[in-house]
């Protein structure tokens, strides 16, 4: 999820757990409860720094090993270590308990997005990725946001986000089905289908499709579980040529391609160099593809330059790589 939902989520968990006598009976244990639960809630995401850094490495690192297994049981005990002693008449277990029940509530959902996280490190690197609720998701930071304005105005905040919660559970289930229902629509469209990627997008009835059977790429979009494919590329397996071998030794490409599941290439040779493009094919935007990894090598197979990131048109992508061809 974004920054945002996760901090109101934050805030609702500090609420909901004034349901808990310990918390409820202690000034101290519930303040330091709400701070722990914001901090829990924001915590893994701490990795978004490194784009600070480059693309790359942002890439190939967010949401890896900070919302980890290991990072999910250090991280509130990191948090209550920082909190604890400006409390020190709170609960230490309980203030640990609700910490740590942030910081797993901000894993685990991070998991329905279409991006994912790699949640079972160390044991697997794959992505966990369900693709059922949108990075950000307005339907559910209203009812955050409203959750909270209800206990500002002297609701109690332990039954307001109780019930808040059993409404946020039953949308989810209700995004899980409607999901469920595309993907139906494109195996009778696409019967021999190998793999559909179907990822939400910030409208309730809108979701992005992606796809592919032995010979082809399929690109679509399904508004009112009405499913249309958009574009069709016939699958070209990519080459072990001397240009494409040179270009995966990139950084640029090679994040790219330890996230893409689904990509079409691109080889050009111009009059001093040669370009190798690769465009993920999830996220097609007004017949645009904005999610791309491209490198620039000489005819020596040397670097000159190399991006990969979201650009969505040409003149911004060329402005990035400083190179214009001739």
């Amino acid at each position: 999820m974004d920054t945002g939902t996760h901090v109101v989520m934050g805030i609702a968990l500090g609420g909901l757990a004034t349901l808990d006598p310990v918390v409820a009976g202690s000034h101290a244990t519930a303040v330091s409860v709400l701070i722990g639960t914001i901090a829990g809630s924001q915590i893994p995401d701490i990795d978004t720094v490194l784009k600070l850094r480059n693309n790359a490495i942002y890439i190939r690192n967010h949401r890896g090993v900070t919302h980890s297994i290991p990072a999910v049981i250090l991280w509130p005990l990191l948090i209550t270590a920082v909190i604890y002693p400006f409390f020190t008449s709170a609960n230490l277990l309980h203030l640990w308990a609700w910490t740590f029940a942030a910081v797993f509530i901000h894993v685990f959902v991070d998991i329905f997005n279409a991006y994912g996280t790699q949640a079972l490190r160390p044991f697997s690197s794959k992505w966990v990725a369900l693709g059922v609720i949108n990075t950000f998701d307005p339907i559910i930071f209203a009812i955050h946001v409203i959750g909270i304005f209800i206990w500002i105005v002297g609701a109690n905040p332990g039954v307001t986000f109780l019930i808040m919660y059993g409404v946020i559970i039953a949308y989810y289930v209700r995004r899980y089905l409607a999901k469920l229902k595309v993907l139906q629509e494109v195996k009778r469209i696409i019967p021999d289908a190998t793999e559909v990627i179907i990822a939400p997008t910030m409208r309730f009835h809108q979701w992005r499709i992606a796809a592919m059977n032995e010979k082809e790429f399929f690109v679509g979009r399904s508004v009112n579980q009405h499913v249309e494919i958009l574009d069709r590329f016939i699958r070209v397996p990519v080459p072990n040529t001397p240009v494409i071998e040179a270009a995966k030794k990139d950084k640029n490409l090679s994040a790219f391609l330890s996230f893409s599941p689904v990509y079409r290439w691109e080889v050009d040779e111009y009059s001093d160099f040669y370009e190798v493009r690769f465009i993920d094919l999830r996220y097609r935007s007004n017949g645009h593809y904005p999610f791309v990894a491209v490198v620039q090598l000489d005819f020596d197979l040397k670097p000159i330059s190399s991006y990969t990131g979201w650009v969505f048109s040409e003149k911004k992508l060329r402005k990035k790589l400083s190179i214009i061809p001739s």
